[in-house]
């Protein structure tokens, strides 16, 4: 039998100075550069020309501890790809959003907003926010526990789709001839009232081009996977060996086909951070010459940062010490 013939998909992820922390000391970046939006529009038409699906815009609703080191702000990423799709033409943008510390209608509004102006081209990175430091951004006491942000995640994913899905395909009309612009028989309320959310919908807009963005998740916790089963159409993940790259993949795909979905129509796609050189002597020695830039103190910050990361209810008492 012939081979499986797959399709390869490759998606530019783009973080303001790179993902190595010392990535903006290096003689040939131009930190001067991160807030010029010709340089983003420039990466993306490089990866568009290139052949690439999409780009990844990273977010997060407080600011990074190691910002005195690194280049970690986040321009905000709705704001940020629309800039890019002005430029392009069929390559799509996957914007991080999260679902604790965003509402359900508007939200649901900016994506079908974006859909619509790229021509279909958005996509959403599902996220409930690890940084505890967040919730005095937005005038809470706490940061909710792991669990109750992805109970409510799950609610606020239910009650976007039913937002995008409250236009009917053809309801909007236009017709000069009847005076008829949109059939309000199939504009209709989603009469929301959950948990965490009441709304009545329906959303102020058409139906977008795709009908909703796709859908990408990024947790691989238990309740991360669990979440990504039910809803997520890509997955980004990052492993340090291959053994547990493919425990994770073999995961993911058992846990889609429990909960009915096709295996298939879930893409897992694995993040590098590759060193490239015309050999593989010039390749390490950008390596080195990257990690040889970094700061012992700036290192030994960010993996605290990823400890609390994994215990976050350990850092309730007192979040500005987090």
């Amino acid at each position: 039998m012939p081979a499986e013939k797959r399709q390869l998909n490759l998606n530019l992820f783009i973080y303001p100075g790179g993902h190595h922390e010392a990535g903006w000391r290096y003689k040939d970046s131009a930190p001067e550069r991160v807030l010029d939006i010709s340089y983003y529009q420039e990466l993306a038409k490089k990866a568009e020309a290139s052949k690439f699906d999409a780009l990844f815009f990273a977010d997060g609703p407080a600011l990074a501890d190691n910002i005195r080191y690194a280049s970690r702000f986040r321009l905000e990423p709705l704001t940020w790809i629309s800039a890019l799709a002005a430029v392009t033409e069929r390559i799509g943008f996957i914007a991080t959003a999260s679902t604790t510390y965003n509402e359900p209608y508007n939200l649901a509004r900016l994506f079908a907003s974006f859909d619509h102006l790229s021509g279909g081209r958005a996509g959403w990175n599902i996220v409930t926010t690890g940084d505890a430091s967040a919730a005095l951004n937005f005038g809470f006491d706490r940061h909710p526990t792991h669990a109750d942000r992805y109970e409510r995640a799950g609610e606020f994913v239910d009650v976007v789709t039913k937002l995008w899905d409250s236009w009917e395909d053809d309801a909007l009309i236009a017709n000069r001839e009847s005076g008829i612009f949109a059939d309000t028989d199939k504009i209709h309320p989603i009469n929301h009232i959950g948990k965490y959310h009441r709304v009545k919908g329906p959303l102020t807009l058409p139906r977008s081009p795709q009908g909703r963005p796709v859908y990408v998740q990024a947790g691989s916790s238990e309740d991360g996977r669990s979440f990504a089963s039910r809803y997520a159409e890509a997955i980004f993940t990052a492993h340090q060996t291959l053994g547990n790259a493919q425990e994770f993949y073999s995961d993911i795909k058992a846990r889609v086909k429990s909960v009915g979905r096709n295996p298939d129509h879930v893409k897992v796609l694995p993040g590098i951070s590759p060193f490239i050189g015309s050999t593989e002597a010039e390749a390490r020695a950008l390596h080195d010459d990257f990690f040889e830039r970094e700061r012992f103190d700036e290192e030994y910050s960010r993996l605290r940062a990823g400890w609390v990361r994994d215990k976050p209810d350990e850092c309730q008492p007192d979040l500005f010490a987090c």
